[in-house]
């Protein structure tokens, strides 16, 4: 399958962008990851993919390949890298799949899976964060990404089904608006659980009326908020 960096667009490549030191400082951190989760090759070879430090504030750009979460602004982080590959792999992408992403942040989540699907719609609520990972993704040459302003908890109706749908925020129970918004035989990952403390990473697949859920454990990320808390 094609992919954006593949099309032979005159739009900066990641390797433009990345230097020795981010070459071996994300070849540090893939291989680090490698050996603590049993990954699908397709996802490791995205996040080598990705240049990280990108999607990360240029005060922070020394940290972005160390497998920790950091702060992007406005009281959000960009997730750490191996749950990020964790949540990538749950979801068990083919490659012809359109994915919504709720909850853009800096970007990073979508720009892997954007390696890995045919497209991704990921929504964000706070203006100047979407603005930010929209500009990311464009310097990247990343145009299977498309950013969109809005409150993750509605989703995107008029774009639905999703063949997946992945959340990177915590909501205290699952949004019942997006799970109508994910294709029969679909898969949803998101962390569930209370506002502060530690979440459950879920993972759930869509069989008709059926809905069958699997925990792959204990995470913590920021609450998932309506627009009204986001003013």
């Amino acid at each position: 399958m094609a992919r954006t960096g593949d099309s032979g667009s005159d739009r900066p490549s990641a390797d433009s962008l990345d230097t020795e030191l981010t070459l071996s400082g994300r070849e540090r951190l893939v291989r680090g990851i490698e050996r603590s989760e049993a990954l699908d090759p397709k996802v490791v070879q995205a996040l080598r993919l990705v240049p990280r430090h990108v999607f990360v504030p240029d005060s922070m750009r020394d940290q972005a390949y160390d497998d920790g979460p950091l702060p992007i602004g406005e009281g959000q982080t960009i997730s750490q890298p191996t749950v990020v590959a964790m949540m990538t792999q749950a979801l068990s992408l083919k490659g012809d799949e359109v994915v919504l992403e709720v909850g853009t942040g800096s970007g990073y989540q979508a720009a892997v899976l954007s390696r890995l699907c045919r497209r991704v719609e990921t929504i964000e609520i706070i203006a100047s964060l979407a603005d930010r990972a929209r500009r990311a993704l464009a310097r990247l040459g990343y145009d299977n990404v498309r950013v969109h302003v809005g409150d993750g908890y509605e989703g995107l109706r008029s774009l639905a089904p999703f063949d997946a749908i992945i959340i990177t925020a915590a909501p205290p129970e699952m949004p019942i608006g997006l799970l109508a918004q994910l294709r029969d035989g679909g898969r949803l990952v998101a962390p569930i659980g209370p506002v502060h403390g530690i979440q459950d990473l879920i993972v759930l697949q869509k069989n008709g009326d059926r809905v069958t859920t699997r925990d792959l454990g204990p995470v913590r990320f920021v609450p998932m908020v309506h627009k009204s808390s986001a003013n």
